[in-house]
């Protein structure tokens, strides 16, 4: 693919994306149900739940309980998709996910919106940045953050065929939204958004726009950009990431997540086992986010088309 190739359909809002994708469900697989924890508007899982009101449990501002709630729920044969806040569905429920769905490896997806720096004015009580760090790390959990809202949509309609449990994570404000309707969602499979020779781009969630604006922008300049949109952040598609690095020879990651144990964490780790190359990070610097306008805080924070193309050219500096 080419960087010609990727097209803003218009902005729209990550959770919507799941909110379609999640009432899709409702209608294909009666074996699915929904649970949330008193936000079910805020994460658009209302339009299920008024036309399926016995598949859907609204178990109040009791976090805890609704994961163990939907470990029951699974060990019934149900396939229960769980929806509230990313620092509630994670830092606040640590213990019953590690115990109760992941070490017994129940069929939960754990559905997350509102992640990171983006969700703006609610402040830094709200904005985890810890997330996927917490998450990659149980055994046997699937991580995904999907990169614009009709890829959030086919996540959330793939997942319910993927055995054991999922933590989906996306967000509140609109973004570009430039996956094609219709393609399908692949778990455990990196997909390249266009091939270059000079260095590769990683990322996820709302950062891989950025990630092809960035390479927009170094192609004018004569640097050919090979960008990667690693949706699926567990399992890692080590052979599509290599392959990449082993042609371009210079990394450059971009998150919207703190630089310790995120991507670029892992992807260090993977490339200091196999191939080692020169590396930078983008990412928010070990610190905890603030209230603010979502655009505001991104370039306080570094999470610019700038900030990827000045690492880029720093990495490509120390490529030789």
């Amino acid at each position: 693919m080419k960087l010609s190739d990727h097209i803003n359909l218009g902005n729209k809002a990550t959770r919507d994306g799941f909110g379609e994708g999640f009432y899709h469900l409702g209608k294909i697989n009666d074996k699915v149900v929904g649970l949330t924890a008193d936000l079910m508007g805020s994460m658009k899982m209302d339009a299920f739940a008024k036309d399926w009101p016995d598949r859907f449990v609204q178990v109040g501002i009791a976090e805890a309980n609704m994961m163990g709630v939907a470990a029951g729920l699974a060990i019934g044969g149900y396939i229960p998709y769980t929806g509230t806040f990313a620092n509630f569905s994670t830092g606040r429920v640590y213990d019953q996910i590690r115990q109760s769905i992941a070490y017994s490896h129940k069929n939960v997806k754990i559905c997350a919106s509102h992640a990171g720096l983006t969700l703006g004015e609610d402040g830094a009580t709200h904005q985890i940045l810890e997330d996927l760090g917490l998450m990659r790390m149980l055994p046997g959990m699937t991580v995904i953050n999907p990169c614009d809202s009709n890829q959030t949509r086919a996540a959330a309609i793939a997942i319910a065929s993927w055995d054991g449990p999922v933590y989906l994570r996306f967000g509140r404000p609109s973004v570009p939204n430039f996956t094609p309707l219709e393609r399908e969602f692949k778990i455990g499979k990196a997909e390249v958004l266009s091939e270059g020779k000079d260095i590769t781009l990683v990322a996820c969630g709302h950062m891989v726009w950025k990630c092809l604006e960035a390479a927009r922008e170094l192609e004018m300049e004569g640097i050919h950009c090979e960008v990667i949109n690693l949706a699926t952040i567990k399992p890692l598609d080590e052979e599509t990431i290599l392959k990449s690095l082993a042609k371009t020879r210079a990394l450059v990651t971009a998150e919207e997540h703190q630089i310790n144990g995120g991507i670029g964490d892992m992807l260090a780790g993977l490339c200091a086992r196999k191939l080692p190359i020169p590396i930078e990070m983008v990412a928010v610097m070990d610190s905890f986010g603030e209230s603010g306008k979502p655009d505001e805080l991104i370039v306080k924070y570094g999470l610019t088309t700038q900030n990827i193309i000045l690492k880029a050219k720093a990495c490509l500096s120390r490529k030789y």
